[in-house]
This record gives C-alpha cells, sequence and structure tokens, in this order.
C-alpha cells in the first residue's frame, strides 16, 4: 500500500467519514480542522439512497436512527400564521416504503467524530496556509502547527475550500452565484409546531421554523431572491446587516421573532447560496471531497447524502488501487460525477422553497393542497434523484475489469 499519510482538510460530514473509511482501510488519515472545536451547529440533513448503505457499512444506523429529527412535514402559512397548504413527508415516506432518515448535522457530525477518535489524529485550531507538490508527496504549511509532510491532501473543507484555492486557483473560477442568500440560526422553539417545518412567503422571500421532534432547540431560516451584492459574508457584520435590510421591515407571521433570534446568535450562518462546478477534483496529488468538489447548495437536500457517498468511493477506490492516487483520484470522479450531475439540477426545490411571483406562490399552494397522497409520491426522487449505478463492495476482492 502505497500513499498512506492522507491530510484530510474539514472536520465535516464528508471529512471525517473519508477518515473513517481510510483508517478501516489501512491509511494513517489525519483531520486538520479550523475551529478550536467540531462544528455542532447546522440544519437538518437527509440520509437517502446510497448513503443509506454506507451509513449501515460504517455501523452506526441505530444511532443515526435514535437521533433522527423525526420531523414529519412541510407547513406553508399565511401571514396571520393560518394553514395554507402542508406536504405530510412522513406519509410519503411510508407510501412509498421509504428508509430515509432526517438528522441534525451536527448529531451525526458528532457520531462520525465518537467513531473516530482513536484511529484518526486530529488537529483542532489550525489550518492549512501552502501546499507545496512534488513526485514524492506534499509539503503542508499550518497556520500554528509546523510543516509537516504527508502522500496525499484532500479538501473537505466546503462552499469555500481553502484546499481548492490553494490547488486549483480562486473561488470566483468554481463556485456559481445561484441569485440568493440564505441563513439560519437558532430560535424560540413556541414559534412553530413540534415536528414541522413551517414556512411563510412573499415574492421571492421565505422566512422559516424548523421544529425536530428530538430537540428542544428549534431553527429559523430565512431565504432571499436577490442580485449579488458586493460584499464579504465573511465579515459577521456585514452579512448581520445585509439580513437585517432584506427581512427588517417584515412584520407578518413570526418574521420579527424568528430575525431577532438568528441576528442574536453567534453560530448563526449567512450565506450566498452557490454551487461548486470543477471539470476536475483534482490536481496531483490534491483531491476534492463533498462540498469543496461539488456542492449542490443548501436547497438540494443532498450534501449530506453525496458526501458520505462520495467519501466511501474515494477511499474505496485508493484501497482498490492499493494507494496509487493517479488511478483512485480518476476512478472516483468518473463513478461519483453522475450523481452529482442529477444532485444539482435544485430548480424544483427553489421554486418550492421560494417562489419568484405572487403567481408562483398560489401554484405551489395549489399543488401542495391536492389531497391524494399519490399525487405527492416520488417528491422525494423529484427533490433529489436517486443514483442509478450499483455501490461497490472495497471490501470484497477488488474487479480487475473495474
Amino acid at each position: 500500500m502505497s500513499n498512506k499519510r492522507i491530510l484530510i482538510s474539514g472536520a465535516g460530514i464528508a471529512g471525517q467519514a473519508l477518515a473513517y473509511w481510510l483508517a478501516r482501510h489501512g491509511f494513517r488519515p489525519t483531520v486538520v480542522e479550523r475551529a478550536p472545536r467540531l462544528r455542532t451547529g447546522g440544519q437538518g440533513v437527509d440520509i437517502r439512497d446510497q448513503a443509506i448503505e454506507v451509513v449501515e457499512k460504517m455501523g452506526i444506523m441505530p444511532r443515526v436512527r435514535a437521533a433522527a429529527a423525526d420531523v414529519v412535514g412541510m407547513r406553508f402559512v399565511r401571514a396571520d400564521g393560518r394553514e395554507i397548504s402542508r406536504i405530510d413527508i412522513e406519509g410519503i415516506k411510508n407510501e412509498n416504503g421509504s428508509a430515509e432518515v432526517e438528522i441534525m448535522r451536527g448529531d451525526l457530525v458528532r457520531i462520525l467524530h465518537d467513531i473516530t477518535t482513536g484511529t484518526v489524529e486530529y488537529l483542532f485550531d489550525d489550518a492549512i496556509t501552502a501546499l507545496d507538490q512534488d513526485d514524492d508527496g506534499v509539503t503542508v504549511t499550518f497556520a500554528h502547527g509546523p510543516a509537516r509532510r504527508f502522500d496525499l491532501v484532500v479538501g473537505a473543507d466546503g462552499l469555500h475550500s481553502t484546499v481548492r484555492k490553494l490547488a486549483f486557483g480562486p473561488e470566483s473560477d468554481y463556485v456559481r452565484f445561484m441569485d440568493h442568500y440564505f441563513a439560519f440560526g437558532n430560535a424560540d422553539a413556541e414559534l412553530g409546531p413540534d415536528r414541522w417545518v413551517t414556512m411563510f412567503n412573499t415574492p421571492g422571500r421565505m422566512t422559516g421554523v424548523y421544529r425536530s421532534g428530538n430537540h428542544p432547540q428549534a431553527k429559523a431560516y430565512f431565504m432571499v431572491r436577490s442580485p449579488r451584492r458586493d460584499i464579504d459574508l465573511r465579515d459577521q457584520q456585514a452579512a448581520r446587516a445585509l439580513l437585517s435590510a432584506e427581512f427588517g421591515d417584515e412584520n407578518d407571521w413570526h418574521v420579527p421573532e424568528l430575525l431577532a433570534g438568528v441576528l442574536a446568535d453567534p453560530d448563526a450562518y449567512i450565506d450566498a447560496l452557490g454551487q461548486v462546478r470543477m471539470d476536475s477534483w483534482s490536481s496531483g496529488r490534491v483531491v476534492l471531497v463533498g462540498d469543496a468538489a461539488h456542492c449542490a447548495s443548501p436547497v438540494s437536500g443532498a450534501g449530506a447524502e453525496i458526501a458520505l457517498i462520495g467519501a466511501y468511493r474515494l477511499a474505496g477506490e485508493l484501497a482498490a488501487a492499493a494507494g496509487d492516487h493517479r488511478i483512485a483520484f480518476d476512478r472516483y470522479e468518473r463513478s461519483h460525477r453522475p450523481l452529482i450531475t442529477r444532485k444539482q439540477q435544485v430548480g424544483p426545490n427553489l421554486r418550492l422553497m421560494v417562489p419568484k411571483t405572487r403567481l408562483g406562490m398560489a401554484v405551489r399552494n395549489t399543488v401542495t393542497r391536492l389531497p391524494l397522497l399519490e399525487s405527492m409520491s416520488g417528491m422525494e426522487r423529484i427533490m433529489s434523484p436517486q443514483a442509478t449505478d450499483r455501490l461497490p463492495d472495497y471490501e470484497s476482492v477488488a474487479d480487475p475489469a473495474r
């Protein structure tokens, strides 16, 4: 086995899942995380389709189901709070025999950390600042720790990936702005009914509250259609000012209370809606996984799913190729890219969540009021198209024909 020393930037879902599989296949992964501790915030994420098989192979599905968000559906309300329509997602799942599960991102991150502690080296409160590749490896310079030598480097550091910037070029070359800004953060649990996602729309805007059945803390969501703003969203004061400017004049439903909750949350996340589009996910000894490689945007409902599948494939292909990154990176990309192409088709999701016009809102409300459950069957496949190929078993004897 060659190339055993592998550095992963990012201790999120993709990074920790990859570290798990690499360690299981006999590699020596190290994870570096900019934050001083695990980032356990975030919204509900879906584990569906092939990601269910990945999680089952990891042996953590019982823990995932025990921590499930337990949300039963979406409600759409008027300004006075009266319900317009609802989507019974739990009923749709039951009707279609779906085994998918929704879990809060932070809970999944904790579970992944639990199963990698002891087999994976973690470097918290540090970050990569430079990469110097040669024929034999990569010299990595860190913000705080001493420089170290690794065989391979993986960027699992999200939409605004530092590894992608260092190895491939500026973010503007790869991140496509999707004409929306969004935010989520903590909210008063009394502002929405238990186990429901409740949404209020005006044209081009959405405010919502997410009430997990297994968590006392609710989450507020905001999304607004907007041209690109000349704002550095890494500046939290500027990001909060943008959110206040867009929603501060809204006095209907619970918008003022939800806005106040997000603005008061030090861990609130405010960003532009974007997708990562790249012709290649590898450059020499550096490769990307998860949002760093192919963020489909939060409205895709597929971020955790494709991160788990991509991590499984990347680690598995490295194992199948006995560590030869040139073979493994090519196989990883060829096998995973068709799924990403499908998952990045998020138009229906945006039209559902943030209709542009009052006519669009009326059409959405009419469709979601249809009484027959069968009329909504297949919504999961519309919102998050399924994989069509078979997930390889990398722990069996490798197929020479692959």
